[in-house]
């Protein structure tokens, strides 16, 4: 029965793990590549023999902080290696919506991540998804401070769960490749939240009672760019899995 081998850069971290599970759930021969497993981004160490006889690559490896080597610098070296086969694998990548419209860093070079797939004449399917679940609510405990809780006007999110975006990848891996450069709908929750709301949540599942909230005006272009929406999804964008209540409560 043939099985097709599909490698997952950042398979250890927390979308990675989920579709690497699904993944072999479904039959498929699964690589992870991270560095826990012998492969670094940064540098290209193990990366060329990692691929090898790959079908279907799904990059989901990042790096808050080394964007220029490991986001950026990493998709690169990615493209050197497939662009040398004569049949290249379909290559799967997982973007962030509005980052293309955000000036925070770690935006920046996903979207810069974008563009030099859209010039790489490979079979590739990129997809933006808004923020995962996990860092609302990691943000949603760090601005508050005690009994305080400082939040950004209009800061929002349409938050989705990383589970669901996996299964999700997986379906477009396992399924029928790209001729060239496809960027799908964007990815979101099916409910839209306030950083406020968020906070409220947070302490109401952890027991504590909700911190009086402050309230200032964005400053940066970061958080001007989320007063402005830039992070929520389009009308047409592909809604599924868990709110971000449900999140909390399972």
């Amino acid at each position: 029965m043939w099985q097709m081998k599909v490698v997952v850069t950042g398979g250890k971290g927390l979308l990675g793990t989920e579709v690497v599970r699904k993944l072999q759930a479904r039959g498929a021969t699964v690589t992870s590549a991270s560095r826990r497993t012998g492969v670094d981004l940064a540098t290209g160490a193990g990366l060329e023999t990692t691929l090898e006889g790959a079908e279907c690559v799904i990059h989901a490896a990042n790096h808050p902080w080394r964007q220029r080597t490991v986001t950026l610098g990493g998709t690169r070296r990615l493209i050197k290696i497939l662009a040398d086969r004569l049949v290249p694998p379909h290559l799967v990548y997982i973007s962030i919506v509005g980052c293309d419209r955000s000036p925070l860093r770690y935006y920046r070079a996903k979207y810069a991540s974008e563009l030099v797939l859209e010039r790489s004449k490979l079979p590739v399917s990129v997809v933006r998804a808004t923020q995962f679940h996990t860092l609302v609510a990691a943000v949603a405990r760090t601005v508050a401070v005690g009994p305080l809780g400082f939040v950004p006007r209009g800061m929002s999110f349409q938050p989705c769960d990383h589970h669901w975006v996996a299964t999700e990848l997986v379906d477009i891996a396992l399924g029928p490749a790209p001729s060239g450069y496809h960027q799908a709908v964007d990815w979101a929750g099916p409910k839209r939240l306030s950083l406020a709301e968020a906070v409220d949540l947070i302490h109401t599942k952890d027991g504590r009672p909700a911190p009086r909230l402050i309230t200032f005006p964005p400053l940066g272009g970061t958080l001007r760019a989320f007063e402005a929406g830039a992070n929520l999804p389009e009308p047409s964008a592909k809604i599924g899995g868990s709110s971000f209540r449900e999140f909390l409560a399972s």
